[in-house]
């Protein structure tokens, strides 16, 4: 085990290193009067919030008619643990109609996303968002991005504690060079509740120290995910992580938490030194000790991660190349006294926490389901609108959740006719009116905005859904749960992998017109809505309308064939994908 460095560093290192912690090739562009950055500054745009894309439904047009890219920003906020006032939503909600496409994007690492943002309205939109007391700092780049918490605003000890826990860990890995405020604020900081200096542990707020002790002139290999969790409610995902912590419960009171290490979705199917990877349990820490913990893993990834081969760079790969006692080892080394194992806290239930629910102090809360986050008005699904409608009547806070969807908290029972009357007013639906496959689906958002996808997802998904509704109707398996997940290409940022059914992007394809049609897709199946199981590859290069077909062949067998109480994913393990694979389809 050497620290990187004995390879020749990659081009991204190269940049993170020559922009003196984030500020060169930005600063210079922020303000040139151009319509994009440059490769080096859009780099460094990354930590700051930002990914510079393009409108990819028009690429082939603009550039027949010799024009270049319609470049366009996504903006993405920092919401630690998804929790957000009627203020901070209605500002957000304000930035998508002045300066975005008049659409909010609920991500699955409770954030929300702006997309279609112009170069010239970027220090605005990042203004607004700090002003509104949220952040678009380290939501993006090689460091810890937003931090997930099971969002359910349960008024007790337990819940409490972890979300502030979360809260505490976020604001202690937040960058801390003074770029940020330098290039959007002129120097001037914002007082800002996500960095809270008072606490059991005093962190510095970013702008407090220009060497970055955490994170080092050249950050991080790559980007590092934290969640928490309760092994009873896996809401958050916590084995898709870099870091999970599952939180151990003795006698009503948080003791501390069961720490998972090296979790993460994104592959290259052509270069199978890639592949998707569950956390593995690495020790038992006393909650005092979470942040101990926590920095003493980043630093082993900070040091010891592949600065080469960004496709390498990842927690997983020194894990799957080291060994678990190994990698233990060295994490005890920079912990700095033996490691605990983990206790027995095997993960047993998932909550999306939809529908009306009691808090725990005579109030109530309101999940309601966004499909594949979108927040937009179309037709008469008005549910911009009705966000907007209801967040400015009841003043009320909300909290974002890992599957896109959003709560509306603290409401009084009284309100509670008034607000189904609003929700209907503005055709919104609630839990009890969509279908329980379409409940536990998402998706990426891939085409026209995300560089990296080579298929429909977001736009796509909801076709899937419709055909899927279908089938399961016709074969009495509407209220069966499972989780369909969809992306547009391999880096699985809807964690497609550990799903029921996984829908990943594999090749483009055309419409006649030269825009991009719906492409094929890798079916993964026998992952399972608890999180805690890898999916197996079905069938590749699927096209679109075939998707459908193809699980229908599989649900058949599954409702002549299953046993009492058995999962859809559990059953596809137990005969096998590949033996379902052989299975023939419909023509």
């Amino acid at each position: 085990m050497e620290p990187s460095g004995g390879a020749k560093p990659s081009k991204a290192e190269a940049i993170k290193v020559a922009s003196q912690y984030l500020k060169t090739f930005l600063a210079e562009e922020v303000h040139d009067g151009q319509t994009h950055f440059s490769e080096n500054a859009a780099v460094v745009l990354k930590f700051h919030g930002s990914y510079q894309q393009d409108d990819r439904d028009h690429r082939t047009q603009f550039k027949r008619e010799g024009k270049e890219k319609g470049f366009q920003f996504m903006v993405r906020t920092r919401v630690v643990g998804g929790k957000i006032t009627a203020q901070q939503y209605l500002a957000v909600d304000k930035l998508a109609m002045t300066v975005g496409n008049n659409t909010i994007r609920i991500t699955t690492r409770q954030e929300f996303q702006l997309h279609g943002v112009a170069k010239q309205d970027l220090t605005s939109t990042i203004r607004a968002v700090n002003e509104s007391l949220l952040s678009t700092l380290a939501t993006c780049g090689d460091v810890e991005r937003n931090v997930l918490c099971c969002p359910a605003p349960i008024h007790d000890s337990v819940h409490e504690a972890m979300q502030a826990d979360a809260d505490r860990w976020a604001s202690h890995c937040a960058p801390r060079a003074s770029s940020y405020w330098d290039i959007w604020f002129d120097g001037e900081k914002i007082e800002n509740p996500l960095f809270p200096t008072a606490g059991p542990i005093l962190v510095p707020t970013p702008g407090d120290d220009p060497t970055e002790p955490i994170y080092g002139k050249a950050f991080l290999p790559r980007k590092f995910k934290t969640a928490f969790a309760f092994p009873n409610d896996n809401c958050t995902d916590v084995q898709a992580n870099d870091l999970g912590c599952v939180a151990i419960v003795e006698n009503g009171t948080l003791v501390g938490y069961n720490i998972l290490a090296g979790g993460g979705m994104g592959t290259t199917p052509s270069a199978q030194k890639t592949f998707p990877f569950l956390g593995v349990p690495i020790c038992y820490v006393d909650r005092a000790d979470v942040i101990k913990i926590g920095e003493a893993i980043i630093k082993v990834f900070r040091d010891y991660g592949n600065r080469s081969d960004r496709k390498r760079a990842r927690l997983k790969y020194i894990i799957h190349d080291w060994g678990v006692p190994a990698f233990r080892a060295k994490v005890e080394e920079y912990f700095g006294q033996p490691l605990a194992d983990p206790k027995d806290a095997p993960i047993t239930d998932v909550d999306d926490h939809l529908g009306w629910n009691e808090q725990g102090d005579g109030k109530l809360f309101l999940g309601l389901p966004v499909e594949n986050g979108r927040i937009k008005d179309e037709g008469s699904l008005r549910l911009a609108s009705g966000l907007r409608a209801l967040f400015s009547k009841y003043q009320v806070a909300g909290r974002l959740t890992c599957q896109q969807s959003l709560m509306l908290i603290d409401l009084d029972p009284a309100w509670r006719a008034d607000i189904e009357a609003t929700l209907q007013e503005y055709g919104i639906a609630t839990v009890e009116q969509i279908s329980t496959v379409r409940r536990w689906s998402m998706a990426c958002p891939a085409l026209p905005t995300c560089g990296l996808a080579v298929t429909e997802s977001e736009r796509a998904l909801p076709t899937i859904m419709d055909q899927l509704e279908v089938e399961l109707a016709k074969l009495g398996l509407e209220n069966d749960r499972f989780t369909v997940r969809m992306t547009g290409c391999p880096n699985g940022c809807a964690r497609p992998y550990n799903s029921d059914i996984g829908l990943v992007g594999r090749s483009a394809s055309k419409n006649p017109d030269g825009t991009p049609g719906p492409g094929t897709y890798t079916i993964f199946l026998a992952g399972r809505t608890l999180g805690d199981r890898l999916n197996i590859e079905f069938k590749d290069y699927v096209p679109f309308d075939r998707v459908v077909p193809e699980l229908a062949v599989v649900f058949a067998r599954y409702k002549a064939e299953r046993l009492a109480e058995e999962t859809f994913g559990d059953f596809c393990l137990r005969i096998g994908v590949e033996e379902l694979a052989g299975e023939p389809s419909p023509a």
